[in-house]
């Protein structure tokens, strides 16, 4: 089963953290709650650009990812509402996770077909300016970066090979600590019609203003101006 990588641990509840196998997992693991500058800006009350000034002008601490995303520990977020007079306590820390229709801000493509799921991924790059966009291209990789990242938006190939797509997607979105992402089957271009396990399909040929109305019919993205 491609999701049971590690038996004693649940789907993502406690992953280790050597994916490789190498022998340097510990025997216990540590969660570390990262949040965006979109989760930043709902629990502070103000829009994204606002969190982002923040960062940008050093009143917030954060590091950027490869994709030049900003990304904000927990404790140093609460170091933040704790000199500003904001409210600090865990209920404000994940009212995002609880309160927020706002996903995670980053896209995972499951897609064997490397050099389409490349073209997929500089698409959304240049489309949705706050999305930092993660490549995998079969189940196992597929898994670890899921729960790495917990993605908003997966595109996953209907005809992944060696997977049973229904039984991942299903997975995915039952995951209680991925906040049900939005999934998009990746199709075949004559295939029409809908697929039961997915929340729209896309085309294998990307028609790029049609899967850009796709996305924001979800309501997922912002687009680049």
């Amino acid at each position: 089963m491609v999701f049971n990588l590690y038996p004693r641990y649940s789907f993502c509840n406690e992953i280790p953290a050597d994916p490789g196998g190498k022998g340097n997992v510990s025997k216990t693991t540590q969660k570390i709650r990262i949040y965006s500058a979109l989760e930043v800006a709902n629990i502070c009350g103000v829009v994204n650009q606002t969190a982002i000034n923040w960062i940008r002008n050093g009143y917030l601490k954060a590091f950027s990812t490869p994709g030049g995303q900003y990304r904000v520990y927990e404790d140093d977020l609460s170091n933040f509402l704790s000199g500003h007079g904001m409210r600090n306590s865990a209920a404000a820390l994940h009212l995002v996770d609880k309160n927020s229709g706002a996903k995670n801000e980053t896209a995972l493509i499951i897609d064997h077909r490397y050099d389409a799921g490349s073209r997929l991924k500089e698409w959304l790059e240049n489309t949705f300016s706050n999305y930092e966009v993660v490549q995998a291209r079969d189940g196992f990789e597929a898994g670890w970066l899921f729960c790495r990242f917990k993605p908003g938006l997966i595109f996953l190939n209907a005809d992944l090979p060696g997977v049973n797509v229904h039984d991942m997607a299903r997975k995915f979105k039952e995951d209680p600590a991925s906040g049900n992402p939005y999934v998009i089957a990746l199709t075949p271009d004559n295939s029409g019609g809908t697929v039961p396990w997915a929340d729209a399909c896309f085309p294998r040929r990307l028609d790029g203003d049609h899967a850009r109305n796709i996305i924001l019919s979800l309501g997922q993205m912002p687009v680049t101006a």
